[in-house]
C-alpha cells in the first residue's frame, strides 16, 4: 500500500525574496525609462516652443522692417536687437539689416529666443530673408463698370485708388491698401435692377440690393471708403467707411477705336506675327494683324507702336511682349477684337522699355450684335458681357507698367505677378494677384515696399 506523504505547512517554504530581487531592478529600469521618455518629450516640447517663438519674432521683425522702409526708403535696419517679449522665464528679440537699391531690396531678419530670460546666448534662432519691390502710388489703379470688383485668396491692391461703379466682394485675406499706405475707395452700387432688364444699369435704391461692399474671412480695406447704400464699416480702417457718404456712377475712360483703325499703315497675317521656341518677331507701328496671334515657348514680340489684332492674343510659357525703346514714354495701344481676348500665362510678361513704358491693351468683344464695333452696350447685353473674361493673366505672368482695359467685359487675374492698372466692367482678382500701379497724382508720388519673396534658412 502506497504511502501518502503529507507535508506540514511549516515545511512549505517559498523564495519571495528571490522574486523581488529579480523583478525590482526591472521595475526600476522601466520607471527610469518612462521618466526619461517624459523628460525627453518635455525637452522636445520646450525646444519646439522656443523655435516657434523665434519664428514669430522673425516674422514680426519682417513686418516692422517693411513698415520702416515704406516710411523711409533709405532705412538700413535695426542696428541692434529689438526686444519683443520679456518675462521671468523667456525673452524674444529680432534684428534686421537691409541691402539693395531703389529697384529692389532684401531684408535679412534673425529672430531669437532666450531661455531663461537672463541668458546671453539665444536658445533658438530663426533667419528669414524677405525680398521686396517698390510700388509708386498715385491715381486710380482699378476702375470698373457695373460688374464690380471681386477679390479672393490673398489678392491685393496696394497702389492707386479704387473706383467701382458696381459692387465689391472680398474674401480670404484679400486686401485693398496698406496700413502704412491707405487708398481711397469709391463704390456707386450701380447694379440694379436684378435681374437685369433694358434699364440696366441703375443705382440701387436703399435696401434694394443689400450692401454693395461685402468683406469676409479677414478681408480688409485700408483707406477712406465712400459707398452708396453702405452702412456696415466692418473690416475697414485708415479711415474706413464715411458714414452717409455716397458715390455717383462715373463714366469709364473712352478710347478712339476708329482713329486707330484709320491710322493703319501696315498689315500682317497672324502666322507672320506669331512665333515660338526662342524666336523674335517685330510688330511695326500702326499695324493690323489679321487672325489669332500665338506667342509660345520663350518667343518675343517687339512692339514699336499701336497694334490692332482682329482675333485673339495668346502669350504663354515665358514668352514676352517687349515695348521698344523707340516709343519713348508713349504707351503703344494694342486693340484685340477676338472673343477670347488677351491671355498671358505661365510666366509670360509685358516688358517695359528703358523709360519704364509699358503698353495699353483694349479688348472690344461683347455679346451684343454690334461687337466688336459697339460704341454703347447697355441692358441685358451689358449684363451678359460683364461675366465674359476677355483679359486673363495667370501663373506668374506680369506686366508691371501696363494697363489692361476690358471695354465691355471682365478682367481676370490669378496667380499673377505685378500688374500696372486694370479697367473693366468686372475685375476679378484671386490667388495672390497684385495690382501695383497708379499714375502719380499732381506730379508727386510715394513709394511703398511690397513683399515678393520669402525664404527661411
Amino acid at each position: 500500500m502506497k504511502r501518502i506523504l503529507k507535508l506540514d505547512q511549516r515545511d512549505q517554504r517559498g523564495s519571495i525574496l528571490l522574486v523581488f530581487l529579480i523583478t525590482l531592478p526591472f521595475l526600476i529600469l522601466l520607471a527610469m525609462h518612462y521618466m526619461s521618455l517624459s523628460l525627453t518629450s518635455f525637452q522636445v516640447g520646450r525646444l519646439d516652443q522656443l523655435h516657434t517663438e523665434a519664428q514669430l519674432a522673425a516674422d514680426a521683425g519682417a513686418d516692422y522692417s517693411v513698415e520702416q522702409l515704406s516710411e523711409n526708403s533709405s532705412w538700413a535696419g535695426t542696428g541692434s536687437e529689438v526686444t519683443l517679449l520679456s518675462n521671468s522665464q523667456m525673452r524674444t528679440a529680432f534684428s534686421s539689416s537691409v541691402s539693395g537699391d531703389s529697384s529692389s531690396k532684401t531684408i535679412a531678419v534673425v529672430g531669437k529666443t532666450y531661455w531663461p530670460a537672463s541668458a546671453t546666448t539665444p536658445s533658438r534662432t530663426v533667419s528669414i530673408y524677405v525680398s521686396l519691390y517698390p510700388v509708386t502710388t498715385g491715381n486710380y489703379s482699378i476702375v470698373t463698370g457695373a460688374g464690380g470688383l471681386y477679390m479672393s485668396n490673398n489678392s491685393k491692391i496696394v497702389g492707386g485708388d479704387v473706383l467701382i461703379n458696381g459692387e465689391i466682394h472680398m474674401s480670404n485675406s484679400a486686401q485693398i491698401g496698406l496700413s502704412t499706405n491707405p487708398v481711397n475707395v469709391q463704390v456707386a452700387d450701380d447694379v440694379c435692377p436684378n435681374p437685369p432688364d433694358s434699364t440696366y444699369p441703375q443705382v440701387c435704391a436703399s435696401g434694394e440690393s443689400g450692401q454693395p461692399i461685402t468683406l469676409t474671412n479677414s478681408a480688409h480695406i485700408y483707406g477712406k471708403v465712400t459707398a452708396t447704400n453702405q452702412t456696415d464699416g466692418s473690416g475697414m480702417s485708415n479711415t474706413g467707411l464715411v458714414a452717409g457718404g455716397s458715390t455717383a456712377p462715373q463714366p469709364l475712360p473712352t478710347y478712339d477705336r476708329t482713329a486707330q483703325e484709320s491710322a493703319v499703315t501696315n498689315t500682317m497675317s497672324a502666322s507672320s506675327a506669331s512665333c515660338s521656341n526662342n524666336q523674335t518677331v517685330t510688330w511695326p507701328a500702326n499695324t493690323k494683324i489679321t487672325g489669332n496671334v500665338t506667342l509660345s515657348n520663350d518667343c518675343k514680340a517687339i512692339i514699336q507702336g499701336d497694334i490692332w489684332i482682329t482675333g485673339s492674343l495668346n502669350v504663354s510659357n515665358s514668352s514676352s511682349l517687349a515695348v521698344d525703346d523707340s516709343v519713348g514714354s508713349t504707351r503703344p495701344n494694342i486693340m484685340v477684337d477676338g472673343a477670347s481676348g488677351v491671355n498671358l500665362s505661365n510666366g509670360s510678361q509685358v516688358a517695359s522699355n528703358s523709360d519704364g513704358t509699358g503698353a495699353e491693351f483694349y479688348t472690344f468683344y461683347s455679346t451684343a450684335s454690334c461687337s466688336p464695333d459697339c460704341t454703347s452696350v447697355t441692358g441685358t447685353d451689358l449684363a451678359n458681357s460683364r461675366a465674359v473674361s476677355t483679359i486673363n493673366i495667370s501663373n506668374n505672368s506680369s506686366a508691371p507698367n501696363t494697363i489692361f482695359y476690358a471695354y465691355w467685359t471682365q478682367v481676370q487675374l490669378s496667380n499673377s505677378g505685378a500688374i500696372g492698372a486694370v479697367i473693366g466692367q468686372t475685375v476679378r482678382l484671386s490667388n495672390a494677384s497684385a495690382i501695383t500701379f497708379g499714375a502719380p497724382a499732381n506730379g508727386t508720388s510715394s513709394t511703398t515696399w511690397v513683399i515678393k519673396g520669402y525664404r527661411r534658412q
